[in-house]
């Protein structure tokens, strides 16, 4: 990181900037990247919003929000740096997630894979519950999924917008004869 944009933060914000950098990351599980990111973001929504309440207040003292900048340059700053460290935490999250969804889609797809070879043609299969109740089990979806199509949703789409066009008809004859 930029040795001027450290020199504008306080030691606890050192602490906090230095446990984004690449060594400390890498020790990091998920849980504890996401709990380092919101502590980050936090930071980083501080600073960001001290910078904007006082470049604003000066708007009117200066003359523009050009003007007002560079008495602001410290929040800025420190906003910069926060920013760069939240960027390194969320790709870090980003990946440490990307490797738990793999790791749960390869453990869905064994247990399938079991559950398949499981119930071969050779082996028994429970019967169904005498005294069940509630509604049959079918292969055909249920309630909303069942209307719910990209036919159907297109359908829906064209009778919504012939009725726009026909309220438009109307509307523009009204506000011609009258």
């Amino acid at each position: 990181m930029n040795a001027s944009l450290l020199a504008a933060l306080n030691d606890a914000e050192r602490l906090l900037v230095a446990e984004t950098e690449r060594a400390e990351l890498a020790a990091l599980d998920e849980d504890a990247a996401i709990a380092l990111e919101a502590r980050v973001r936090s930071a980083r929504n501080k600073y960001v919003s001290q910078y904007r309440r006082g470049a604003s207040a000066r708007v009117a003292e200066k003359g523009g929000r050009g003007m007002a900048r560079p008495e602001n340059k410290r929040a800025a700053m420190k906003a910069e740096a926060f920013e760069e460290a939240l960027s390194r935490v969320s790709r870090r999250v980003a990946a440490l997630a990307r490797q738990s969804a793999a790791q749960l889609r390869a453990e869905r797809l064994a247990a399938a894979k079991a559950a398949k070879e499981g119930h071969g043609p050779g082996t028994r299969r429970a019967a169904p519950a005498a005294g069940r109740k509630g509604p049959t089990v079918t292969g055909e979806p249920t309630g909303d999924r069942a209307l719910r199509s990209p036919v159907t949703e297109k359908r829906r789409a064209s009778t919504l917008a012939e009725s726009a066009r026909r309220q438009v008809k109307r509307d523009s004859r009204r506000a011609s004869a009258g």
